[in-house]
């Protein structure tokens, strides 16, 4: 439908521009000069803009490629096409008011399944998901590093005072035979001048 009415579009682009007209009158109104110059405010421009976006979008979007991208794109081309082209709410006559209503709610059912076809991942996770469960991934990790370093260093600290005990131990048993050396001198000693 996005590829026919862009061909459409653009074969009959004089014929857009006057139903697109009223609305730019609208939206733009007599002070075209608030926008910049880069954006173009003919009405046959601005059509063909839209067809060319209507091609592009629908042609990926049937492809499979960029889903998201040319729904966004489509979307975007639907509400001013729709505004312009289906304002049921100005005509005056009950059955085109009736036919433009109609067009309307299609257009609305088409916009709906474009905003669908935006959030589709495809089965794969959103990227609000992979971010918060990132965050919660990265916290953990954090967690269990800071709990490793924890351990370590009471192992370590553990393993520290073992060897501290140990020299003590090892400072005590030389002091010991320090002590019973310094006895033996001090026996000899004494059995020397006692002679």
């Amino acid at each position: 439908m996005f590829i026919s009415g862009g061909i459409n579009a653009l074969r009959q682009a004089e014929g857009h521009a006057e139903a697109a007209k009223p609305l730019l009158d609208k939206t733009v109104g007599k002070q075209p000069e608030s926008l910049p110059d880069q954006v173009p405010t003919d009405p046959v421009t601005l059509v063909r803009i839209d067809a060319a976006v209507k091609l592009v979008g629908g042609s990926l979007l049937a492809i499979g490629k960029l889903p998201r991208l040319s729904s966004l794109m489509l979307l975007g081309s639907l509400v001013p096409t729709t505004l312009a082209a289906h304002s049921f709410w100005e005509e005056k006559d009950s059955g085109r008011r009736q036919e433009q209503q109609i067009q309307f709610t299609k257009n609305l059912g088409l916009a709906g399944g474009l905003l669908l076809a935006a959030a589709d991942t495809e089965g794969k996770p959103s990227v609000g998901w992979r971010a918060r469960h990132a965050v919660r991934d990265a916290s953990k990790q954090v967690q269990d590093t800071a709990e490793s370093v924890q351990r370590t260093a009471g192992k370590t600290a553990g393993k520290a005072s073992k060897k501290v005990g140990k020299a003590g131990k090892q400072a005590g048993a030389l002091t010991g035979k320090a002590g019973k050396v310094t006895g033996k001198a001090s026996k000899s000693v004494e059995s020397v001048l006692s002679r």
